[in-house]
């Protein structure tokens, strides 16, 4: 059954089929990841086998050629390929947050291109940050009318994905004032990307700068950004998310691995080989906790935006508030589980190893560096402040968020 009007149908996707396609390039993705992060090499290739395999379409409908996942699905994919790349991972946001405008889009000839575009490869690289505190209400870039097409001006910060990208999505501010997000592509002579990108962590991203002189933009391509999915936010923030979360199990499979190898154990040990010192172990257990607690959050918190969308696929807007609200409220419950987790594991872990442990070559400050970056891009300090105020005031969340005038990607 899908959404009258609109490219939405219930998931139909297996975990075995999704798995069975995706794991073996995760592991592929896996296998030169430490020295991309140290030399920072960006993943061209990398983003590339993910596209040709088709991870761009993962929740476009079967019957239309996609795979037909679920949100929870999705994002637990995401994770799978945080845990091999964190890098490679954020890269995807973007244009998965797109396509999923698009499937919950009106059913035209313009979107019915967009599908298509999706099923060839076409990838999607976001733009709607600005730098130098400009918000929403302030927003510089601008996308005007003229004649048969739109053009494109301003600057963009944190343009995460730009240099993979085929397409850029770029929100600017009409000559009426109205916000319009427009499709740009990557390739106009009025777009100029420049990695200067210079956070200590998620390197490799391409989340710097993207400049757009009069780019052009068809007319099937400019939407208004009133009109953009309902549960946008929430999209942006669990594949920040998942991709956290990602990071918590790289932590665990790296952290266990390098206990094992470990030889030498300090004289206060309970053990002459650290792999058995009751201690360390613990360590490990504790690291492995802390990625099954990340792992629950990011599936639970999936779970409500697979509701927003069932009630739609159900042809009812009676309860959309209310399931938007709890969105909300278990997207920001994931946020405050799954930041802690990805923390305190990447810095617990080296209680288990030692002095090697902070060898260049193993790269385990990757994780730490990459989940801090990630973790700094929206305000967990305000999270449960939130949360308190609306399970004991009953204060809208939502209605919170949006007054003061929260984006859909955060910074």
């Amino acid at each position: 059954m899908s959404r009258a009007g609109t490219y939405l149908k219930r998931p139909s996707g297996y975990d075995a089929e999704l798995q069975s396609v995706f794991r073996p390039i995760f592991a592929r993705i896996a296998e030169d990841n430490v020295a991309r992060e140290r030399d920072r090499t960006f993943p061209h290739e990398q983003v590339r086998w993910l596209g040709d395999a088709g991870f761009g379409t993962l929740r476009i409908p079967a019957e239309q050629g996609g795979f037909g996942a679920s949100l929870e699905q999705t994002f637990l994919l995401l994770a799978e390929l945080g845990e091999a790349d964190a890098n490679v991972a954020h890269i995807w946001r973007n244009h998965l947050a797109f396509v999923e405008d698009r499937l919950n889009a009106p059913v035209t000839e313009d979107n019915n291109t967009w599908i298509k575009r999706f099923l060839a490869g076409e990838f999607v690289g976001g733009g709607w940050t600005e730098a130098n505190n400009v918000t929403l209400a302030n927003l510089a870039t601008t996308v005007t009318a003229q004649g048969d097409h739109w053009l494109v001006s301003g600057a963009k910060y944190y343009a995460t994905g730009s240099l993979y990208a085929d397409w850029l999505d770029v929100l600017g501010r009409g000559d009426d004032g109205e916000l319009w997000t427009a499709l740009v592509r990557a390739e106009d002579p009025g777009v100029t990307l420049v990695d200067d990108w210079r956070g200590f962590g998620q390197r490799t991203t391409a989340s710097g700068s993207a400049r757009y002189d009069g780019a052009r933009a068809e007319p099937g391509n400019v939407f208004p950004a009133a009109e953009r999915f309902s549960y946008q936010a929430h999209f942006y923030q669990i594949a920040m998310l998942a991709v956290l979360t990602g990071i918590t199990r790289a932590v665990h499979r790296d952290g266990t691995a390098a206990l094992r190898r470990r030889t030498r154990n300090y004289p206060q040990g309970l053990a002459e080989v650290p792999a058995e010192d009751a201690q360390l172990l613990q360590v490990i257990g504790e690291v492995s906790a802390e990625a099954f607690g990340a792992e629950a959050a990011l599936g639970l918190s999936a779970r409500a935006l697979d509701r927003i969308v069932a009630g739609r696929l159900a042809g009812s807007d009676d309860h959309a508030r209310e399931l938007l609200i709890d969105a909300e409220v278990a997207v920001a419950q994931a946020q405050l589980v799954i930041i802690g987790s990805a923390l305190r594991s990447t810095t617990k872990v080296f209680d288990a190893l030692g002095a090697s442990g902070v060898s260049e070559e193993l790269g385990l400050d990757r994780h730490w560096r990459n989940a801090r970056t990630l973790a700094s891009h929206n305000p967990v300090v305000y999270k449960a402040r939130i949360l308190g105020d609306w399970f004991v005031n009953g204060k809208d969340p939502v209605a919170d968020l949006v007054s003061r005038g929260r984006g859909g990607q955060g910074n």
